[in-house]
């Protein structure tokens, strides 16, 4: 039976209540099934006629153009964006590599390793109207390379958000060492001008009480020098 409905894109089985099922196999377009000929009461032999050709549903065959057309708009917009996602020259996902230098030296580094994210990088093409997404099948092709690429990308955010952790992390301990240093150099270099005034009248205090024990020093000696004449 079954043989003789392949034609027709129809399938038969029995249900639970031993009830014949005809099913079609055509998601693309309707299907008239050919005539069927029983001899009458008792046994005999189930014929069918010639099959007649399956006729398409222009409605729904408009819906899938345009369901198609605007399937492969999106794919080209992922290639678009994967080709303007650059920064300084260095496109991550068109295949360029990034290296970070954490230090002076550069002994400390970090390497992101760049992917190629077009759309033919996740495994993804442009779809043929009036041959793609027919029927359920090719649907469910498109569904499955589309979940396919999803996966793809998670698996990728989740290693470029690691490597964006690490890079947070250095620039913050960048940013508390520069800190550090520029407090230390701001207390080797800057002066309390209040302190520094009081240091430069001690020194000349200083300076004068010297000048006027070293002149009466000197008169002293002079006086002394008198008397022994």
């Amino acid at each position: 039976l079954n043989v003789a409905l392949a034609a027709n894109n129809l399938s038969a089985s029995l249900d639970s209540a031993n009830k014949l099922v005809i099913t079609t196999t055509n998601d693309a377009a309707s299907s008239t099934i050919g005539a069927v000929v029983y001899p009458g009461a008792g046994t005999g032999t189930l014929t069918f006629g010639a099959a007649v050709a399956p006729v398409a549903d222009a409605g729904s065959q408009t819906i899938r153009a345009n369901l198609v057309a605007q399937y492969n708009n999106v794919i080209q917009q992922i290639t678009t964006t994967s080709q303007d996602s650059s920064f300084n020259g260095i496109n991550l996902l068109n295949g360029d590599d990034l290296k970070l230098t954490f230090n002076e030296t550069g002994k400390s580094s970090l390497t992101v390793k760049g992917v190629t994210f077009n759309a033919a990088g996740l495994g993804l093409a442009s779809l043929v109207a009036g041959t793609d997404f027919l029927d359920n099948a090719s649907a469910n092709k498109a569904l499955t390379l589309l979940g396919s690429a999803s996966t793809t990308l998670r698996t990728e955010a989740s290693a470029l958000g690691s490597n964006l952790s690490i890079v947070q992390l250095r620039q913050d301990f960048s940013k508390n060492l520069i800190n550090v240093l520029q407090t230390g150099a701001s207390n080797l270099t800057l002066a309390d001008t209040n302190e520094e005034a009081a240091n430069s009248q001690a020194l000349a205090t200083r300076q004068s009480i010297a000048v006027s024990a070293l002149a009466l020093a000197n008169q002293s000696q002079q006086s002394v020098l008198q008397l022994l004449r």
